[in-house]
């Protein structure tokens, strides 16, 4: 009980996710040499100002882009789907699948601007069974066809009750690479984390088709904290 509580203590604290560090780092020292440089060949200060407050502002953007929070679940999670990502949703469908399941299934996608906290977390408990990424296009992620055609990671978990869900980490046409920290026949839980997308991107999630819906199209998500399906038993 002690645990859980320091756990949910954490909830609401920030990090800079791995993925950013370098980027941040060298972008800082680029912002700091382009500011001086501009101040030595001009020496003046209001050109000094605003050449500062607009990189600044640039870097503060891409610092947002990088936040992780750090989250954890406050509930059992047993037969419990969680959002794998933060942003909204745009779809709710029963799609037949045919790459892995050739049968029916229930498709939740979240789109995520480039706004969101970009950490992807598993969706549900379970063990990883494979992991498998395809290169593709880069259409809008929104669309339809940004599921089947675009680059994606595709990761199948399969639940302590024998479940498959299929969590899919979709490239956008801003978003550029995908990164997957999923490992085959590794044991997954929810609060861990994924993978990140870098951008503007998509994640699907692939249920049996008859899981529960608990939520509604164009509903905001929280990555590891809104529920957006249960399984049935």
């Amino acid at each position: 009980m002690g645990a859980k509580i320091d756990k949910l203590k954490k909830i609401k604290k920030i990090r800079i996710h791995r993925e950013g560090t370098t980027t941040l780092w060298y972008s800082a020292i680029a912002i700091f040499a382009i500011t001086f440089l501009v101040y030595y060949l001009t020496g003046s200060q209001i050109l000094l100002g605003l050449t500062g407050g607009l990189l600044a502002f640039l870097w503060l953007v891409v610092l947002n882009f990088y936040r992780c929070p750090i989250r954890y679940f406050n509930g059992e999670t047993e037969g419990i789907v969680v959002a794998p990502a933060d942003g909204h949703i745009v779809v709710i469908e029963e799609v037949v699948e045919n790459e892995y399941f050739h049968d029916k299934r229930l498709m939740i996608s979240i789109f995520m601007s480039p706004f969101n906290v970009h950490a992807n977390w598993f969706p549900v408990d379970g063990k990883v069974k494979f992991v498998h990424h395809q290169n593709g296009n880069y259409h809008k992620a929104w669309l339809p066809k940004a599921s089947e055609e675009n680059e994606h990671a595709d990761i199948m978990i399969e639940t302590p009750d024998g479940k498959e869900v299929l969590c899919r980490q979709i490239a956008g046409a801003m978003a550029r690479r995908i990164v997957t920290y999923a490992k085959d026949n590794e044991e997954c839980y929810i609060d861990e984390h994924l993978g990140f997308i870098k951008l503007g991107s998509r994640v699907d999630v692939f249920l049996p088709i008859d899981s529960e819906v608990c939520v509604k199209m164009g509903q905001l998500t929280t990555g590891d904290q809104t529920v957006i399906a249960r399984l049935r038993k």
